[in-house]
């Protein structure tokens, strides 16, 4: 049994800077490298920086959602400031969320261990709820005893 738990959320907004995944859904190898360089480029190029500088929080969002029907991939804070031009503003809805805890030696691995555990575990196992679509996002909290901590949020619907 995979471990999560199910909080509900007030809806929120994440300002992100994004990028196009082109690999099939299906493509795990595939997705998770393409987010790895854009986490890579938007690190060395100063966005995550100029983002971060106007977060409310210290939290960074790896936000994932189907816009137009292509796979899009963010990386976004909480603010209250204006977007850039550039950005997207990213709306989460008020309402019940899967929420996988968990940590990783990177923001990478963590990732991909939380989107692991809830799309391969936490979701097909579930009896009572059901992801039906709309942005989820792991969300990095920190750093504890070396190691990136953080949670994925995802919404969910009574089933």
């Amino acid at each position: 049994m995979a471990d999560y738990t199910l909080e509900e959320k007030d809806s929120f907004i994440v300002i992100g800077i994004g990028t196009e995944l082109k690999s099939d859904y299906t493509d795990y190898a595939g997705i998770n490298k393409e987010k790895a360089d854009f986490w890579q480029a938007v690190s060395q190029d100063g966005t995550l920086e100029a983002l971060k500088a106007m977060a409310t929080n210290d939290y960074i969002f790896a936000v994932n959602e189907a816009v137009n029907n292509k796979m899009m991939h963010y990386a976004g804070v909480m603010t209250e400031e204006t977007a850039p031009e550039e950005a997207r503003v990213i709306q989460f809805p008020k309402g019940d969320y899967l929420v996988v805890k968990g940590e990783g030696k990177t923001a990478d691995e963590l990732n991909n261990k939380l989107a692991g555990i809830a799309f391969g575990q936490a979701l097909p196992e579930a009896k009572n709820f059901a992801y039906v679509g709309g942005p989820n996002t792991t969300v990095e909290m920190g750093q504890r005893n070396g190691l990136v901590i953080g949670e994925m949020w995802i919404p969910v619907v009574s089933k």
